[in-house]
């Protein structure tokens, strides 16, 4: 029974000081027992921390064995540091029933105890350390709103000049078209140009070590990308795909739902590349043929780091570090994820691809892909996950702690190359 009880505290991460009133959350319902924090004692401490107060109530008794007698809820006051994803037990309550209190005990010795990301101390702590939105806060979210709804709206007068543009135009044709024989009519010819950006990609063998590393490796180095020049005839067709691209320019581009890939290029005019560009990335890399390459060269550093959820992806943000490749120097400037893969090699998709995305003086870009296999834990990725931020959008950069980019590279650095874009829009 001891050692039930122990398991019990334990689980309650980031829970604080006893309150009032509390005003219990249902952080996880599970069978024979739910977990509860109260909201009320949430509190910042001394040093960046918070403390909170949490339960779980169990469906049977629990027999505690120094007093004899049965409960079923086990209150805990832990203080959690939302910095390092830790926290200690400053307080454990037993309680018979609901409101009667079977004993308290302070706990003398307090152990600093890491927070792992899926499990259940880790949703207690992102309830917790859940930042709350002050004066300030409230005032940037409201300029930015403010900022968003002036761009919004220019956007709207923009599109809906070009489309009252193209619909006088059509008219015009139209009466051209009354004056004529219906054989002498030509449709207008629509004109586009993309500029194809160049790429290479990279491969790598696994090596055996205590841990796997990655097995692949692969490098892309892109010019600018332009997007598609405007029609430079049009008609009363023409006009309503506009007035569709408008209806649509609200919606953000995602990797489902209605901005999912097959719509990009409908969703911004900016976007047509997406649609009809000739050599856009990921490919599946097939029937290469092997040529002597210049090696990439890494000189990559340990450096500190911060984590963003930007709504399509895990980014890394970090410095320090560059590339060498044909010549020029690179910067790396982020890192993000893909599950799976983007690239395929010989049709075979990886469990999971990391972009090193790098940024040359005169703006140009080299993208190293790392193609994952599921292994034993990475202690580099296990950083990022245990830093992850708790709202999108929102940087979370962990004080005195770094990661070794080297660590991402396989020591087998050959690779492929090929012709592609980026991977996200406008591509």
């Amino acid at each position: 029974m001891l050692s039930d009880l122990r398991l019990l505290a334990m689980a309650l991460v980031a829970i604080a000081p006893v309150a009032a009133s509390a005003s219990w959350q249902l952080i996880s319902d599970e069978p024979g027992r739910r977990v509860e924090l109260d909201r009320a004692s949430i509190k910042k401490v001394d040093q960046g921390k918070t403390e909170a107060r949490g339960r779980i109530v169990l469906d049977k008794p629990i027999v505690d064995p120094r007093t004899s007698s049965s409960y079923r809820i086990v209150e805990a006051v832990n203080r959690y540091d939302c910095a390092t994803r830790s926290y200690s037990t400053l307080q454990r309550s037993y309680f018979k029933v609901e409101g009667e209190l079977l004993r308290a005990e302070e706990v003398k010795v307090q152990v600093e105890m890491p927070v792992r990301t899926g499990m259940l101390d880790d949703k207690l702590l992102r309830e917790v350390c859940r930042p709350k939105a002050g004066n300030d806060a409230l005032q940037a979210a409201r300029k930015t709103a403010e900022k968003v709804s002036a761009a919004a709206g220019e956007l709207r007068k923009a599109n809906e000049a070009l489309v009252r543009q193209e619909v006088q135009r059509a008219n015009l044709n139209t009466r051209a078209a009354e004056k004529t024989e219906p054989e002498e009519t030509r449709a207008p010819t629509r004109q586009s140009t993309t500029t194809a950006a160049t790429a290479a990609t990279v491969t790598a063998s696994t090596t055996a070590a205590a841990r796997r590393p990655p097995r692949q490796v692969a490098a892309t180095r892109l010019a600018d990308a332009h997007p598609a020049s405007s029609p430079a005839g049009s008609s009363m067709g023409e006009s309503m795909d506009l007035l569709a691209a408008y209806a649509q320019a609200q919606i953000p581009w995602s990797y489902e739902g209605e901005g999912r890939p097959e719509n990009w290029g409908k969703l911004r005019p900016d976007y047509a590349t997406c649609a009809n560009g000739k050599r856009q990335s990921p490919i599946d890399i097939r029937d290469g043929f092997r040529v002597d390459l210049e090696p990439i060269r890494f000189t990559y550093r340990p450096s500190q780091f911060r984590v963003i959820d930007n709504g399509h992806t895990v980014q890394v943000d970090v410095g320090g570090s560059h590339i060498g490749l044909l010549g020029k120097t690179y910067d790396l400037v982020q890192f993000h994820f893909h599950r799976p893969s983007e690239e395929r090699v010989d049709g075979q998709s990886f469990e999971m691809v990391i972009h090193l995305v790098h940024k040359s003086e005169d703006g140009d870009l080299a993208v190293v892909a790392v193609l994952l296999e599921q292994g034993l834990e990475n202690p580099l990725i296990q950083s990022v996950w245990n830093n992850l931020p708790l709202e999108k959008n929102e940087y979370v950069q962990p004080p005195e702690q770094g990661i070794d980019l080297a660590s991402l590279i396989p020591e087998d650095r050959s690779y492929y190359t090929y012709i592609g874009s980026l991977t996200t829009p406008p591509l």
